[in-house]
């Protein structure tokens, strides 16, 4: 291959801007930015935000990512809502394995010296976290269906003979 055949360098910022603008052209006569989602809408957040990194907020907000927080963050959140979350299962198997990944990601935040705000989350004691979801879940089965009670001591009478 001799020196006439090799592909053109880019060389100066000019170069590569003509490149580029030439690109953007053709894919302008084909059509590639017609019907594009947002087409005539202003760009939102794009000047009224001090945030440098608003951009990449409103992108995570828009697409439902959660759980990029430091972990001490994440931990607190987690042990804010862990007996809702402990009450959505079914049985008490769920419940320890639960805890069991829960404790284990409070013991890595506190040994991981990397980065990130101090962890002040403590791990949950397994066997009283079971006792206290086996509590909630009799006290909601009683509220939500009471026995009723034909005297003193004695079961509810049956309807069928």
């Amino acid at each position: 291959m001799n020196e006439e055949d090799a592909p053109r360098r880019m060389n100066s910022l000019e170069d590569r801007n003509a490149i580029v603008e030439s690109a953007l052209e053709a894919a302008i006569r084909r059509g590639d930015f017609d019907d594009l989602p947002g087409l005539g809408k202003p760009l939102t957040g794009l000047h009224n935000s001090e945030d440098p990194d608003w951009w990449i907020k409103a992108k995570m907000d828009g697409e439902g990512i959660s759980g990029v927080a430091p972990a001490a963050f994440q931990l607190r959140k987690e042990n804010a809502v862990l007996e809702d979350t402990l009450d959505a299962f079914a049985n008490e198997a769920d419940v320890r394995d639960y805890l069991a990944g829960f404790n284990s990601r409070v013991r890595d935040a506190v040994m991981d010296l990397r980065e990130g705000p101090p962890v002040f989350t403590p791990p949950r004691k397994i066997e009283d976290e079971v006792a206290a979801w086996r509590e909630r879940r009799v006290a909601r089965r009683e509220t939500t269906n009471p026995t009723p009670t034909e005297g003193p001591g004695r079961p509810p009478r049956r309807w069928w003979h």
